[in-house]
């Protein structure tokens, strides 16, 4: 299992050093949360911190945009190189579109579901994607309950990529801890992202390591 700390729990006063411990700590990605106050509620950060973040951070940069606009969002943060950019699909009328303009950038595209939407709906775009990230709390802030409905809605995305396309990645986001990574990874999730489980942890390498069954 892939780990990607979100860095929306992190310590905003001392971003740079919370960057540094979890890439030290072990993860394989950095998970960064940018949300606009519009599609979801609340509003995290732009590109001037993502850099800050990216001259931080040893390991990739996996960009979830919660926002509405995603071209304008693509546009802003291409350049930082991230080697995610993820986007939801219930924002976005042109998808495929969107997609070959990730790609365009050498980034690698990733479509995001919310609770609600089911993986069928990008049946058709799977083929295109290096990773899709399940939703497993309703995004927009940190520290939610997990929603155990991902289980069997993981199961199903992985019968459908494994059909489509084997080397698209599975990510989980939200509630995620040592006491349901097995279950994720036995639906068939092959990223976790965590964040008040890593950053709240009084030793963050070895919650990193935990969640890396």
């Amino acid at each position: 299992m892939q780990v990607a700390p979100s860095i929306l729990s992190a310590d905003f006063g001392n971003l740079a050093r919370d960057v540094q411990e979890i890439c030290e700590g072990g993860c394989d990605l950095v998970h960064v949360d940018v949300m606009d106050g519009h599609f979801v509620p609340n509003l995290t950060i732009g590109p001037v911190v993502v850099e800050a973040v990216a001259k931080a951070a040893t390991k990739p940069l996996d960009v979830h945009l919660m926002v509405e606009n995603n071209t304008f969002f693509v546009e802003l943060f291409a350049p930082l190189k991230p080697e995610y950019i993820s986007f939801h699909i219930e924002e976005e009328k042109h998808p495929h579109r969107l997609i070959q303009k990730i790609r365009s950038y050498g980034i690698k595209p990733a479509i995001v579901l919310n609770p609600h939407t089911p993986p069928e709906s990008i049946e058709f775009l799977l083929q295109d994607l290096d990773m899709v990230l399940l939703m497993s709390v309703n995004p927009g802030f940190g520290g939610q309950s997990f929603i155990d409905t991902v289980i069997p809605k993981a199961a199903r995305l992985k019968e459908m990529r494994d059909r489509i396309n084997p080397n698209c990645l599975i990510e989980v986001d939200g509630g995620v801890s040592d006491k349901n990574v097995q279950t994720l990874k036995d639906a068939g999730v092959d990223v976790v992202v965590a964040g008040s489980y890593v950053f709240k942890h009084e030793n963050r390498a070895e919650a990193i390591k935990s969640l890396q069954v």
